[in-house]
């Protein structure tokens, strides 16, 4: 857990127990990273930043639907995030913030196992950075919150874009590709359009969120209403840029499954002709097979006749399937 101290002269780090004494100074607020839940964490929340019980159980939990809860001196709020990791597996990220009036906290929720502490929290992380090189003055929790949430909406439109210049490549292979394997591309295809749902939902759901807390009537300033509305924006624009490259993977999909299939079809079709041809041979090979005709030797002038008539109907078959247009 890191304690800090945010003023207009920077940040400056202070122990757990230093806590109590910040969230009671003027000239400036606190503000408390959490990145991994645990005892200590539960008493600061439940001791100096005086949270509901239920946001403190929402904060131990993993939760996979952002929420909003507006309580007299606090908003919690969680969002998420994405990461690509291997095979394709997106990863959902989460970001419990508790936003009072001197205080924000910060608890990254449970994460899977391989995701590292630092994968997890960028976001904190890059604003804390911008804080310390004095990029960054938030004057309030509500706009350290805000700078937050932007992080939060920029690495959603990176896992976007990042997507987007990956699918010219692929168009390529779709537009070039000899169907010899095309469950491979196939794959590709879909595992894309799956990065780029997550993102979308993630957007459209932080979107949600912050248009809830923008309408809120009851416990929340209207400096949170205004970082509300724009972060809105922010995450509307990345839910119709991921729409937009949704739509353009989609064609590119039912493109290739549109060619693979008719190439399937078309060879179907031939199939269908050659065992049409072959049948008749194969019916009167079958008869003259059979014991129920015996013959002592091979009759030379019956034989011509028979393979004449295999001969004359598999052409004729041949020739009516040219002309129904099957090869």
């Amino acid at each position: 857990m890191q304690v800090s101290f945010v003023t207009a002269d920077g940040i400056t780090d202070h122990s757990v127990a230093e806590l109590e004494g910040l969230l009671t100074r003027g000239d400036g607020f606190a503000w408390v990273d959490v990145p991994d839940w645990d005892a200590e964490a539960e008493a600061v929340l439940a001791g100096p930043i005086r949270a509901h019980p239920l946001v403190r159980q929402a904060c131990a939990e993993r939760n996979f639907v952002p929420t909003v809860h507006a309580y007299e001196h606090q908003l919690f709020v969680i969002l998420h995030t994405a990461l690509t990791g291997e095979g394709g597996h997106v990863h959902v990220l989460e970001l419990d913030m508790v936003v009072g009036e001197r205080c924000l906290v910060t608890v990254h929720g449970p994460r899977n196992p391989v995701v590292s502490a630092e994968a997890a929290s960028q976001e904190t992380h890059g604003v804390r950075a911008r804080v310390e090189a004095g990029r960054l003055r938030p004057g309030s929790p509500h706009d350290l919150a805000y700078a937050i949430g932007s992080a939060i909406a920029r690495r959603l439109s990176a896992a976007v874009r990042q997507v987007a210049t990956r699918l010219p490549p692929l168009e390529e292979q779709v537009m070039a590709a000899d169907f010899r394997r095309p469950e491979d591309l196939l794959e590709q295809l879909f595992l894309i359009r799956h990065e780029l749902m997550t993102s979308r939902t993630m957007a459209g759901q932080a979107y949600d969120i912050q248009a809830r807390i923008h309408s809120l009537e009851r416990f929340v300033p209207d400096e949170a209403k205004r970082h509300a509305r724009d972060l809105a924006e922010q995450f509307e624009r990345v839910r119709n840029l991921a729409d937009g490259e949704m739509q353009f993977l989609v064609g590119v999909i039912d493109l290739y499954q549109t060619r693979v299939t008719t190439k399937m079809t078309v060879a179907m079709e031939r199939l269908a002709v050659i065992a049409a041809i072959t049948l008749p041979i194969t019916a009167i090979a079958s008869v003259y097979g059979m014991n129920l005709i015996v013959n002592d030797e091979t009759h030379v002038p019956q034989l011509i006749a028979v393979l004449g008539v295999m001969l004359v109907i598999s052409l004729g078959l041949l020739r009516w399937a040219h002309r129904q247009g099957w090869w």
